[in-house]
């Protein structure tokens, strides 16, 4: 009998202040005060439908993202993870991942999350530069990140996240690495550093910013690169970089392509069954859809994958890994034989873009740079 595939649980929360002119993630803007116990209300029973799907593993990671999830207040977050431990099994080590946006009001919370059993906080920086900061829309300063950043580590948490953004409008290679020198000063245990993109239905694919050409993010990204590993900081992903092996388990368990419950408006899940025949499931996007029917369960999209998507969704997964992964998790994960895979993996490593290793599937440096040409190799016709 297959090892059970590991298990994650993601809760969306979809509100913000205001939506960025880049974000392209499930977010609206508040209009009024959201009922925030309407809101957990509807998400344990959300959990509670997911949950007749039968017997399942412990969690091994939690993640509250968003929107802006520390718009919640610190009673609104325990009592939604009491929820959630009263209905499942939790790992002994389960991490617990809050989203958080620097602003003072929010970071003042953060004792209260740290209370509530949140033990990884993840805060939304973007750019220590505040010309930069109101390019982007954001909607704190450079001092509010710093203040935000001492405020979680006086709240307790030893595992913090930040995020930032390179390729930004108006920066130059010298205004990148600065940013990026500025952030590592501050030794969070993991730093998620990636380009800005121009993503479809966001202002900024509609009204285009200036933006760096290719050169120069290339030189950025080289130049980065070295800047992080020489800091201590382990490039384990496309965009993801760990001191002292503090991985974020829950993204892990995703690029293994591991299993996920999603719960909240617009979340996504993926569950494994029998023989490996995997279901991916939406929720309703739009929170007043979403509150009118998480009662019923909230689905709003629900399929099988076809055999033929398998490999591509492994590899769209997998390959953002610098190590990628055991050969034999392509089986264990997808139901599928290694030799169905066996033409556009001799044909990857030929062409340079995975390394020549009987015992792992995994991206070279080049397969990182191209990682779209390597995907398309296991597309299906």
């Amino acid at each position: 009998m297959p090892a059970p595939v590991p298990l994650g649980l993601y809760i969306h929360i979809p509100w913000c202040v205001r939506k960025c002119p880049y974000c392209d993630f499930n977010s609206h803007e508040l209009r009024a005060a959201v009922d925030q116990g309407a809101y957990i209300d509807a998400l344990l029973q959300d959990l509670d439908n997911e949950l007749t799907q039968g017997p399942l593993p412990p969690l091994q990671s939690i993640f509250i993202g968003g929107g802006t999830p520390s718009l919640f207040g610190g009673a609104s977050i325990a009592r939604l993870l009491e929820g959630v431990a009263q209905r499942t099994g939790l790992a002994p080590d389960v991490e617990v991942t809050l989203e958080a946006n620097p602003g003072t009001a929010e970071a003042a919370r953060f004792a209260d999350y740290r209370a509530a059993g949140v033990n990884r906080l993840s805060i939304g920086v973007q750019s220590l530069a505040d010309a930069r900061l109101k390019a982007l829309g954001r909607i704190h300063s450079a001092a509010e990140a710093r203040s935000a950043y001492q405020m979680a580590r006086a709240a307790g948490f030893d595992n913090i996240n930040l995020d930032l953004m390179y390729g930004l409008p108006g920066q130059t290679q010298t205004a990148a690495l600065d940013d990026l020198d500025k952030l590592i000063a501050l030794r969070p245990e993991h730093i998620s550093w990636h380009q800005l993109t121009l993503e479809p239905n966001t202002l900024f694919h509609h009204r285009p910013p200036r933006l760096p050409d290719e050169d120069v993010l290339v030189d950025i990204m080289e130049a980065g690169l070295g800047v992080l590993a020489g800091a201590g900081y382990e490039r384990y992903e496309i965009s993801a970089y760990a001191r002292d092996g503090r991985r974020c388990r829950h993204n892990l368990n995703y690029w293994h392509f591991g299993d996920y419950l999603g719960i909240g408006a617009g979340a996504h899940g993926k569950s494994s069954g029998p023989r490996r025949r995997i279901r991916r499931s939406g929720k309703q996007r739009r929170p007043a859809a979403y509150l009118a029917s998480a009662a019923t369960g909230a689905v709003a999209s629900e399929r099988l994958l076809a055999p033929g998507e398998l490999a591509v969704e492994f590899f769209l997964n997998a390959m953002r890994l610098t190590d990628g992964v055991p050969v034999e998790q392509f089986e264990a994960r997808t139901g599928l034989a290694l030799p169905v895979i066996a033409q556009p993996l001799a044909r990857a490593r030929e062409l340079g873009l995975m390394l020549d290793d009987p015992r792992r599937l995994q991206p070279s440096p080049l397969g990182l740079r191209f990682l779209n040409d390597l995907l398309a190799l296991f597309a299906p016709d």
